[in-house]
């Protein structure tokens, strides 16, 4: 059997394969071919697949809903590696800075004077698995605007309070289905899901989606080394859905 890390790696190649065209050499993949091939045409394609990705996103296009009826309570699993991180919620500070021309420094009670968008949806993992939440909270794009930013902003970096790091597009970011979220399936959100507050999205996969964020920056240029804490370690970047 392939450890984990092979199989999320296995998917996002297919992933590429599928969405450039390349399928169609299955074959080669699947049958006489070699995982060495594979990972050749993976990483030589990776620019092209995030241009792809890019082209085929809608910023305004919502993406379907499900009713709260088919919400699976115990079915996002959670991940841990070093450990939780211990926040206290009434000292709690989001910092949004960088190209920006307001930098912003909220509390939670600030956060929560916006109005409280929820939607249910389905959160992918690259592991293979998923389960379908209702996330609550406040439009990402409402507090990037909030911070007035420049014309020139083309990323998103989102700082964790474990040390996590994540970059995403500007253009992914405004989604009107972009939130930080502070409530699951109409509760409070635990710890252990990201509290006090998380990404949530239906247009990236579950790595993406970033847990106890503490800080948002915006830029223009992903800094070379540092694009995402699983993307350094070979992952796809874009990683929509």
């Amino acid at each position: 059997m392939r450890p984990i890390q092979d199989h999320r790696h296995l998917l996002l190649r297919r992933r590429f394969l599928q969405l450039s065209g390349l399928a169609s050499i299955g074959f080669l993949l699947d049958g006489c071919g070699s995982p060495l091939f594979e990972d050749l045409v993976y990483k030589a394609s990776q620019p092209l697949n995030q241009s792809v990705e890019a082209l085929l996103l809608n910023p305004q296009k919502l993406i379907p809903e499900f009713p709260a009826s088919a919400i699976e309570p115990d079915a996002l699993l959670i991940n841990t590696f070093n450990f939780t991180p211990k926040i206290d919620h009434s000292t709690f500070r989001l910092s949004v800075n960088g190209a920006v021309n307001r930098p912003l420094s909220l509390s939670m009670a600030d956060i929560q004077k916006s109005s409280l968008t929820s939607m249910t949806i389905r959160h992918v993992c690259v592991e293979g698995w998923a389960a379908i939440v209702q996330w609550g909270g406040v439009r990402l794009r409402d507090i990037i605007a909030s911070a007035q930013p420049k014309a020139n902003v083309r990323y998103v970096y989102f700082q964790s309070a474990d040390g996590y790091y994540e970059s995403w597009d500007i253009a992914s970011a405004l989604h009107p289905q972009t939130l930080l979220a502070y409530q699951k399936n109409g509760h409070p959100l635990s710890i252990d899901n990201g509290a006090p507050l998380r990404l949530a999205s239906p247009i990236k996969l579950g790595y993406k989606q970033s847990k106890w964020i503490t800080k948002i920056t915006l830029v223009e240029h992903l800094l070379p080394a540092k694009t995402g804490y699983w993307e350094d370690q070979g992952y796809e970047w874009f990683a929509g859905l």
